[in-house]
Order: structure tokens, then sequence, then C-alpha cells
């Protein structure tokens, strides 16, 4: 009996098996992956050194901070009261002014956008829909609105309904109103300007 031959590999030949294990059968090259390693590393740098992190010495400029931003709001401490902000004006960005003051002042937004109809002379009016009439007046005071009214729509996904009319103004600083408050840097509408 003859003894039996082991098939020896040469380098190239386990260099092509070692090449298999790869997606696609190559392996990506090293400039790909030494460009993939600094993007990754740009990426976190930029980050890390752009997000502006509390000074814990600071603390009493952060605590004016916030009460500036509430400034006449009460904050509500009650069940969660769901709201739908209209604007009814017609006037740019009230809805969004009204659904930053409510959302300061501890209110749920969950939908905020233009009315069915624009009235330039419309008055601003808060309706409720669920029979909270506690809520209703609470968020009608955050607001600075005096009509309050009462019309239950079980079909509506909503407590209240606010309709901001175009006399309305906030009755406190808003985010995005140009007022530098010391955690604004986590709003997405200040990073485009809007």
């Amino acid at each position: 009996m003859t003894p039996r031959r082991t098939k020896r590999h040469s380098r190239k030949s386990a260099r092509r098996s070692r090449s298999k294990q790869f997606p696609g059968g190559r392996k990506p090259s090293v400039r790909a992956s030494l460009s993939l390693f600094v993007g990754v590393v740009i990426f976190s740098t930029i980050a890390v050194i752009g997000i502006p992190y509390p000074n814990p010495q600071d603390e009493d400029v952060m605590s004016e901070g916030v009460n500036r931003n509430i400034g006449q709001v009460e904050v509500w401490s009650g069940d969660r009261v769901r709201v739908e902000v209209q604007n009814g004006g017609g006037v740019a960005g009230m809805a969004r002014n009204a659904t930053d003051v409510l959302r300061t002042a501890g209110f749920d937004v969950v939908k905020f956008g233009n009315a069915r109809a624009f009235d330039p002379g419309r008055p601003s009016v808060v309706i409720d829909r669920v029979g909270r009439d506690e809520a209703a007046h609470a968020i009608a005071k955050a607001l600075g609105i005096d009509n309050v009214l009462s019309e239950p729509d079980p079909n509506l996904y909503v407590d209240v309904t606010v309709v901001v009319g175009s006399p309305w103004q906030p009755v406190a600083p808003v985010l995005g109103s140009g007022v530098t408050e010391p955690w604004s840097w986590w709003d997405p509408r200040e990073w485009f300007g809007t």
C-alpha cells in the first residue's frame, strides 16, 4: 500500500479561500475601510462637540431661563389633556406658537395645523369636547383666551380644541420666538432657523 499524499495548499489558494468569506467574494480595500473609519470619527466628533452640555454650576441661570419661558403661564398638574390647535386666523405660525405655549404649560398637544377655513376677524375660542370644563378653562387661561365653549364630540380623539384667531398674541415667550433659552438647542426648528 502506497502512502496517501495529502494535498498541500499554496499561499495563493489559502488567500483565495479566505476571500470567499466576504460578501461578493471580494475583500474590502484598505482605502474603503480607512475612509469609513475616518468618516465615523469625524461625525462622532462633530456630534459630541456640537452639543452644549449644561454646566451644573449654572443651575440658577437654567432655572431662570425655564421661569422666563413659562412667564405668566401656570403649569397644568391635572390628568393628561389631549389638545388640538387650529390656526383659524390665517397668520402663519399661530398654531405652532399656541402649541409651544400649551406644551410649556404641561398640556399634550396631539395635533396642530390650519383650520378648514380662515377668517381674519375670527375670535380665538377654546372648545371642550368631552366635558372637562376645568381643563378647557386652564387652557384658555394659558393662552389668554376669553371664549370657552362646550361642544361634546365623542368621535374626536381630543379632549379640547383650540381655534386661534388672528388677533391672538401669546401671553408668554414661546420657543423659536427669538428669545434665547438655555435649552433651545434641542428644538429642531432652531437648527434650521424656522
